[in-house]
């Protein structure tokens, strides 16, 4: 790329982001636009298009399946019995609402990806707010926040922690001992905020009548089988790369979707065209083009570029580097797909310690393990960046914009600068905590 290419893109990039941060025009609308004008310009080629949709491809196959097996889930009755059972915990309480809904969203996102955890639980989420007479918008936001956050509690919790800790070869056990306790942190930096960003729902109370027996499950083979397909996903989640045939996890939400709608199929219970007009079809749509935006991006070069740069910067005072890793990666992490700015950053982190010669050249080849110590403290620094500092903006995470679609369905617009009002500030508390606690591996490691 020539100096005015990367200008022309940067420019581009810039004016897609501030047209969607003062809501002027709809965001699948702009980011298509930006992607059509960087091809146009002859930045965007069909190669890059292709690394793209290689890029993206993962990420939608996770959306899409999660779409699919929550519609499935839906038909059966059992979001209603569970919402029936959330709001009787609440006892009315908006208080008990808000704090029960991080105790029931972060353990199911340590082991299933953070979108389609938003999917799976919005139905409870958005129908126990409306028993209780306040917004869903804020409950939502939270959602997506605290699935983002407690995708950090393990190792394939989140695409971004998997992708680094993979990468320097952390196993599962390692990463439990290492990095754990921050995503618990994470999650648990969440609570004292949420007086103050949501106050009217933290003091909401209405009187809940009497819980009368929810409705009876009408079809309970299909309830069967539907939780079954359920079941295989999840446990292929935990174990399909385990498998000799390595089923990753975005084959497991394909594998997910197929057996959902051969359920429906079977059960004659819906029609299989209904289950796919109820598909988002937009935020899909807009991840995609955000994905080709952030090709372009990185095709710059500018991240790769900084790693020499690092070390005329900070030598070998990795303490410094890996601060600065946390915040420009977080700040990075909340206007572009973290999932691309980690594997540009993994490139320019990898190549800074060979600069820095604290592992040989052959360090920036896959399967390289042998990193010193006091490097690990670096590349866990990056984890932090990545996954919390999407956490600040609608588009900062595929999870954000997965829980501003289903917002948008159910009739409540959400703003890039409404979302940000709850997530900003939350973002900044995490960050300041993955700051000390990253302090603290240095002075354990020392």
């Amino acid at each position: 790329m020539t100096d005015f290419q990367i200008y022309l893109t940067l420019a581009v990039f810039a004016g897609v982001i501030i047209v969607i941060a003062f809501d002027l025009m709809d965001m699948a609308i702009v980011a298509l636009l930006g992607v059509c004008v960087l091809i146009a310009l002859g930045i965007l080629r069909g190669p890059d298009i292709a690394a793209a949709s290689q890029t993206a491809g993962g990420p939608l196959a996770l959306l899409f399946g999660g779409m699919v097996v929550a519609y499935v889930l839906g038909k059966t009755g059992v979001f209603e019995r569970i919402g029936a059972l959330y709001l009787r915990a609440t006892g009315g309480s908006g208080r008990r609402y808000l704090i029960l809904l991080v105790a029931l969203v972060a353990p199911v996102c340590a082991f299933l990806p953070n979108a389609t955890t938003v999917i799976l639980m919005a139905p409870i989420i958005i129908g126990v707010a409306r028993a209780l007479k306040v917004s869903i918008v804020g409950p939502m936001v939270i959602t997506a926040v605290v699935s983002n956050s407690a995708g950090m509690l393990t190792l394939v919790g989140d695409p971004a922690t998997f992708l680094v800790g993979s990468s320097i070869g952390m196993t599962f056990g390692q990463y439990l001992q290492k990095v754990s306790l921050a995503g618990l942190l994470a999650v648990l930096v969440i609570l004292p905020l949420l007086p103050r960003l949501l106050p009217e729902v933290w003091n909401a109370r209405v009187d809940v009548p009497p819980s009368a027996s929810p409705p009876p499950i009408e079809r309970p083979l299909f309830v069967v089988f539907a939780l079954a397909t359920l079941m295989v996903m999840v446990a292929l989640f935990l174990v399909g790369e385990l498998l000799p045939t390595r089923i990753v996890p975005p084959a497991v939400a394909i594998i997910g979707a197929t057996l959902a709608l051969l359920v429906v199929y079977g059960a004659r219970v819906e029609s299989v065209d209904n289950v796919f007009r109820a598909i988002d079809w937009k935020t899909l749509v807009f991840l995609g083009a955000i994905f080709c935006l952030v090709e372009a991006f990185t095709k710059t070069g500018l991240l790769q570029g900084l790693a020499l740069k690092l070390h005329g910067w900070f030598g070998v005072e990795f303490a410094l580097v890996a601060l600065a890793l946390l915040a420009g990666i977080g700040v990075l992490s909340a206007v572009l797909a973290n999932i691309p700015v980690v594997a540009a950053s993994l490139v320019m982190t990898k190549g800074y310690l060979v600069a820095a010669e604290v592992v040989p050249e052959t360090a920036l080849a896959a399967g390289f393990t042998d990193w010193p110590t006091a490097a690990v403290p670096v590349f866990i620094a990056m984890m932090f960046g990545a996954t919390l500092g999407g956490n600040a903006t609608l588009i900062g995470a595929s999870a954000n914009i997965v829980s501003v679609g289903i917002c948008a369905k159910h009739g409540e617009h959400v703003s890039f600068m409404h979302f940000m009002r709850y997530g900003l500030p939350i973002t900044l508390a995490q960050l300041a905590m993955s700051a000390l606690y990253v302090l603290a591996l240095f002075w354990i490691v020392r």
